[in-house]
């Protein structure tokens, strides 16, 4: 007795009274024969019940969504309230061409001159190449689509003989790579490229459906149960723009985890550090971008996906408002917190395949009543402007809450630079109930997985599933209907404190993870492991973006003490992406510091 709670309404919180609480995970760290054993006791029954309920216990699930009672209605998925339009920018026609929005896109960048590239200095400091480099490389006729495939195909073998395995791509054809290559550079020797994205290397997830490759998801199984037969609606803008599509990126099995492991095909290796993980499930598409191979990658984000790897490997990724991409043709197209987004080298290519794949599907157009996109007008006097105005919030506490200082002390930094340089006003905000959230979106999209892996897992697949995954089914089949129904309603309540700190901020700022990039234990490369400790480090920061669907974009600003990149995030305000893009612009530009070459890296342009 005496467990019940009753929380105040949203709008009565005193937020003075909010005390910061640093995450303390209770789990078991395990691999190998351990993991193993663990996993037969958590599946059997009784006993696997009673492990669930004391982990649950362990970590206050229970007190927060079953013994709460929690006032405000439920909250399905994101709703939003209208918003302020977004200054100096321009808007793009979501149901007119991809290319005809790309090109539009192109003219907002800034001026830039890829020749002096070409020809430069080869001594001078590491830089990945913009996809406008490849463009006036082709145009210029110093090399061709085909002859830079047969540098990617090379490469990329070269990957797959790797032991143990660390493949970039779990589903690859050299022959579909060079028919797509040979296609692009016709089209540049007769003068007519599709757009500025023509010719340019893209890899895809691999739980995203790119024609005629399958989608596994990474598992060993899934193309048995569900057959790709055309493109997902995002590809198939990038496909109309030009794009060489070159095959399914590894990641972890199907979005479970944080840090990119493997155990089916092999685990994807940090470019900067072999030893590392990427950082996941979008370890493929972040490590592929970094490595140089490919300008730009597709990835999926329902609990950092796309923000984790890209800050732990030193690129760009952008995870847009919930609603604002098509998610037709994607393994958890019908799930409330994840969207597809791009992964770059650079922010400008961001915005550029940003462009391309943007535009809602039919359902979320009635639903959600998404604003005009727009990205940022870089080559106008008033963006520059239009920064002064932005104010920035910061919850001190937590954005020091930190495995290593070096990550606060460089975002922070950022924060002083874009102060000096730009006259961006730092205002310290609360955000209240952080652990509420993190167990509302852990129920949530967990209960969304299992609903749609239920049928296959009663159907005999989920013994061929790894053990890390099996781990977080029998942790999503603990969550009641009633539980989903209260995470729902913690949503709604932590939207509400969310739009009104957006009253008095444009965007929020924090490092993109806790910690930079952990270790690979190697006996984890055959079984896998389960390090919640890990995921919390690396997640501590990102769920607001995927709970209430809100867009936010990680950027590299430096590397720790061991040259391990670190990221910072700024989370917008739904819809407004061109804001937080034009603020990652600023930060790319004028506070990060020289990039480092990765130990992994190829020159696929100029064949170096």
């Amino acid at each position: 007795m005496g467990k019940k709670q009753v929380m105040l309404p949203a709008s009565d919180v005193d937020l003075t009274a909010v005390k910061y609480i640093p995450e303390n995970i209770q789990a078991p760290h395990l691999t190998g024969v351990w993991f193993k054993f663990f996993l037969k006791l958590v599946e059997a029954p009784g006993i696997g019940s009673l492990m669930m309920n004391h982990l649950k216990n362990e970590n206050k699930f229970d007190e927060k969504l079953r013994y709460t009672v929690i006032p405000e209605n439920p909250m399905f998925k994101p709703e939003f309230p209208p918003q302020e339009p977004e200054l100096a920018v321009v808007g793009l026609v979501e149901d007119g061409k991809p290319e005809e929005r790309v090109e539009l896109a192109l003219k907002c960048l800034p001026e830039y001159d890829p020749s002096s590239n070409w020809s430069g200095d080869s001594t001078a400091s590491f830089r990945y190449w913009k996809i406008r480099d490849y463009a006036y490389a082709y145009r210029s006729k110093f090399t061709t689509p085909s002859m830079v495939a047969e540098r990617f195909i090379s490469a990329i073998e070269e990957f797959n003989n790797k032991k143990p395995p660390a493949p970039l791509l779990i589903s690859f054809d050299p022959d579909e790579v060079r028919k797509q290559a040979a296609a692009s550079t016709q089209r540049f020797e007769q003068g007519n490229p599709l757009s500025i994205l023509d010719g340019i290397f893209m890899a895809i997830k691999d739980d995203i459906d790119c024609y005629p490759h399958p989608s596994k998801g990474a598992t060993t199984w899934m193309h048995e149960v569900r057959e790709v037969k055309k493109d997902a609606v995002s590809v198939s803008r990038l496909r109309s723009c030009g794009a060489i599509l070159v095959g399914k990126a590894n990641m972890h099995e199907l979005g479970m985890g944080t840090t990119g492991n493997n155990a089916n095909y092999g685990t994807t290796r940090n470019p900067h550090d072999p030893d590392r993980y990427t950082g996941g499930s979008s370890s493929g598409p972040a490590a592929i971008v970094a490595s140089g191979l490919c300008s730009a990658a597709l990835g999926t984000d329902g609990g950092g996906s796309i923000r984790i790897p890209s800050s732990l490997c030193g690129v760009v990724g952008l995870k847009s408002t919930y609603g604002r991409i098509d998610m037709e043709g994607s393994l958890c197209g019908a799930g409330t917190v994840e969207v597809i987004g791009p992964i770059t080298a650079t922010v400008e290519d961001t915005i550029l395949v940003y462009a391309a794949i943007l535009g809602s599907s039919p359902v979320d157009k009635i639903s959600l009543r998404p604003t005009l996109p727009c990205v940022p007008d870089l080559s106008s006097q008033h963006s520059s402007q239009s920064l002064e105005s932005l104010r920035l919030g910061k919850y001190t506490e937590w954005f020091n809450d930190v495995f290593s200082v070096d990550i606060s002390d460089k975002c922070e930094n950022v924060l002083s630079r874009l102060s000096e340089k730009h006259g961006c006003k730092t205002v310290e905000i609360v955000i209240p109930e952080l652990h509420e959230m993190r167990a509302a979106h852990i129920v949530s999209i967990g209960s969304e997985c299992l609903c749609s892996m239920n049928p296959d897992c009663e159907d005999g697949k989920g013994p061929r599933l790894t053990y890390d995954t099996r781990t977080n089914l029998a942790l999503f089949r603990s969550f009641t209907a009633a539980d989903y129904v209260a995470a729902q309603r913690l949503r709604r309540r932590i939207m509400y404190f969310h739009m009104e700190i957006f009253k008095k901020v444009d965007i929020i700022v924090t490092p993109t993870t806790g910690m930079t990039a952990p270790r690979i234990p190697p006996s984890a490369l055959n079984v896998g492991e389960t390090d919640l400790q890990v995921s919390g480090n690396l997640m501590r920061f990102i769920i607001a973006a995927n709970l209430l669907g809100l867009p936010a974009v990680s950027v590299p600003v430096g590397y720790d003490k061991q040259g391990l990149p670190i990221g910072i995030q700024l989370i917008g305000r739904p819809w407004c992406e061109a804001s937080i893009l034009r603020l990652a612009a600023a930060i790319e530009e004028t506070c990060a510091e020289p990039k480092k070459k990765p130990l992994q890296f190829y020159d696929i342009l100029k064949g170096n």
